[in-house]
């Protein structure tokens, strides 16, 4: 059954009592709302003052009617299509959430609330924000009528602690047999991207990993917005910021690699790689920095070196310095994807290798089936020696 977001208070019933409590500068008491409607000629029971002191209520606390689905143990993520339509993710895929709002000026006040206690600004002349609130969560809104079926609304829920690979193998999204390998990889101090589609679980596996680093290494993260919560005592964070109303004040991510690189890092990592800060990552990786890591996202880890070029070209740099620069800085691929079911899961590892012409490519080296059985590929050798044997 839906539950309302309103718990069935009509629309104009919840504008009048609004009204008359903002004339008067007051909080949505039981005291004060029955006075409001009474000053409005209605006269309602105890329950149905209630019901109205909780629609006001959501409509000024936290998230409002979403609270209690970003409150809900494993959700990841929360997506508002209109007032009719909210889903929720637990790592199965998206399902329809037990929620609706009484129309989208509701789904409205609640975005530009969101958004203004996240310090940004949100309406007809700016229709879309992405901001970070107090509590980690991410928050992207796009306002009607830019978006249908009405105001969309994308809440990505903040992990507070990091998942062991036992944990992750528990959860089928790495097989039982690669949590070795991957704990090697990262002692052996190799570089990798972690790869993958939206949601894929690149985010959750990269602070996993970052977790089995040696503690006494010291982690620089370089996010958009801080999201890795790695497991580790020693873990500096620099997250970018936008530009304010006045376009000033933008810190990019390439500024923050940049910063990064002056504060002594053992382990560099971007949080997701997407624009010109790859210059500086592969240069830096490039010039002592081992066991660099980050995300990136590609439909598929043979995707990841042209992704890579892609990146490169628009920074500026030559196609042919691209792929020499990714031959000596990375040397593996971790893909993530998601099955049809919506399950996240391993299904990759591959090496780093570059043919007669100097062109970078994804060699497999082994693949995962989705029952968790592996098959080795031609990177394996190169894999093994990466390693060094462990």
């Amino acid at each position: 059954m839906t539950v309302s977001a309103t718990s069935e208070v009509s629309a104009d019933l919840l504008e009048r009592v609004r009204g008359v409590l903002a004339l008067q500068g007051a909080p949505p008491t039981p005291a004060r709302v029955a006075m409001a409607l009474r000053s409005q000629g209605l006269v309602h029971g105890d329950a149905e003052v209630l019901a109205v002191v909780d629609a006001l209520r959501r409509d000024t606390v936290g998230a409002g009617p979403l609270e209690p689905l970003l409150r809900l143990p494993g959700v990841t993520d929360v997506l508002v299509n209109g007032p009719r339509q909210v889903y929720l993710d637990r790592g199965q895929g998206l399902e329809p959430a037990p929620v609706s709002f009484l129309d989208d000026a509701s789904v409205r006040r609640l975005a530009q609330r969101l958004a203004s206690a996240g310090g940004r600004r949100l309406d007809d002349a700016t229709p879309f924000v992405d901001v970070r609130l107090v509590d980690g969560t991410r928050f992207h809104a796009v306002l009607s009528p830019v978006a249908r079926p009405g105001t969309c609304l994308s809440l990505r829920v903040l992990s507070q602690r990091a998942f062991t690979l036992d944990e992750l193998a528990r959860a089928g999204t790495i097989p039982g047999s690669a949590a070795g390998l991957l704990g090697d990889i990262v002692a052996a101090e190799v570089a990798f991207l972690i790869s993958g589609g939206t949601g894929a679980g690149k985010t959750t596996l990269l602070a996993t990993l970052l977790s089995r680093v040696n503690p006494l290494h010291r982690l620089v993260l370089v996010e958009d917005a801080g999201e890795l919560r790695p497991d580790h005592p020693h873990v500096v964070s620099l997250e970018a910021r936008p530009p304010n109303v006045e376009a000033a004040g933008a810190i990019t991510l390439r500024d923050l690699v940049r910063q990064a690189l002056r504060m002594r890092p053992d382990r560099l990592v971007v949080g997701e790689v997407r624009g010109a800060e790859v210059t500086d990552l592969l240069a830096a990786l490039n010039t002592g920095h081992q066991g660099g890591c980050g995300t990136i996202h590609a439909n598929s880890a043979t995707d990841v070196p042209a992704r890579l070029e892609s990146l490169g070209v628009a920074a500026g740099l030559s196609r042919e310095a691209v792929h020499s620069q990714v031959a000596s800085a990375l040397q593996v691929i971790l893909h993530l994807r998601r099955d049809p079911g919506g399950v996240r899961r391993l299904s990759e590892i591959c090496t780093f290798t570059r043919d007669s012409i100097g062109i970078v490519t994804a060699l497999p080296a082994v693949r995962f089936a989705a029952d968790g059985t592996s098959q080795s590929g031609p990177g394996a050798s190169r894999l093994e020696l990466l390693l060094g044997g462990r």
